[in-house]
Order: C-alpha cells, then sequence, then structure tokens
C-alpha cells in the first residue's frame, strides 16, 4: 500500500490577523450574503460597499446568476481589515494600493509590510499626541475640582 502526501510544500501562510470578529456576526453555516445583509454586519452603507467595490478597495465581489453582489466571509474578513485602516486615518488611496498589493500575491509582501509600519508609526505618533492631551485634561479637570472645594477667600 502507498501512502501519498497530498499536503503541498509550502502552504500559503494564513493571515490570522483578518479573521472573524464580533463585529461582524454571522449566521452559523452561512458564506454568502447579500449587499443589504453585509451593511447591515457592517454599518455601511451599500452605496459605500459598491463605491469600494469600484475604486478597487474591495476584491471582485462574486454575482449570482442575476448579476446580484454575492459577498462571502473572506469579503467580512476584510471588510473588517478596511475599517482598521480606515480608524488608523491611512488615505482612501493608501488603502487603495494595499488592496492592489494583496490581490498581486505574496512578492508583495515586503512593501505591504512597509505600508503597514508606516502606518504604525503615524498611530504610535497620535497615540502619543493624545496622551499628552489626556494629561493636560486630567491637570484641568484636577485643578477645577481642587478649586470647587477650596473656601473663598482662602
Amino acid at each position: 500500500m502507498t501512502v501519498i502526501d497530498s499536503t503541498p510544500a509550502n502552504p500559503r501562510p494564513v493571515d490570522v490577523c483578518v479573521t472573524a470578529s464580533p463585529d461582524y456576526p454571522r449566521p452559523d453555516g452561512q458564506d454568502r450574503y447579500t449587499i443589504s445583509e453585509v451593511a447591515a454586519f457592517t454599518g455601511l452603507r451599500a452605496h459605500t460597499l459598491r463605491w469600494y467595490e469600484q475604486i478597487g478597495l474591495m476584491p471582485r465581489v462574486e454575482r449570482s446568476h442575476a448579476g446580484q453582489r454575492r459577498f462571502d466571509n473572506r469579503d467580512l474578513d476584510w471588510l473588517g481589515f478596511v475599517r482598521k485602516l480606515r480608524l488608523t486615518g491611512m488615505p482612501i488611496a493608501d488603502m487603495v494600493r494595499f488592496a492592489d498589493l494583496v490581490r498581486q500575491g505574496e512578492a508583495t509582501f515586503g512593501e505591504r509590510r512597509e505600508i503597514l509600519e508606516r502606518t504604525r508609526h503615524e498611530v504610535l505618533t497620535r497615540i502619543a499626541e493624545l496622551r499628552d492631551t489626556l494629561d493636560a485634561l486630567e491637570c484641568k479637570i484636577d485643578f477645577y475640582a481642587g478649586a470647587e472645594r477650596a473656601p473663598e477667600g482662602a
């Protein structure tokens, strides 16, 4: 008896950072969604989803025999990642460039990493600025709280 190992020699790395999240609840066992279902899951308008597809931010979405968009779980995962990129303040043009690199495949891992590292640096800078701002607010709050407790003329 001959045993054949069908495992690929170089399995594709799984991007564990863009998997299902509680942000996008999904019915068990379902992997096809209408645009209105995706809009409900994500909070994005159908118009925005169509625009994302038009500008190349979304991968090509499958269509039904009647031409209706049929999103799948990978599309929802991608939209979850796009949402994170939007929160970083990344410009849409950069997100579209990143999406294009994803479509080009593994050869673009380095360039994608560079884009994300640059974005991380910008996010860390903003976090530092926000911490400084929070410190200033805390100082003012403490000042006003102390002033309210102090008797007049003291």
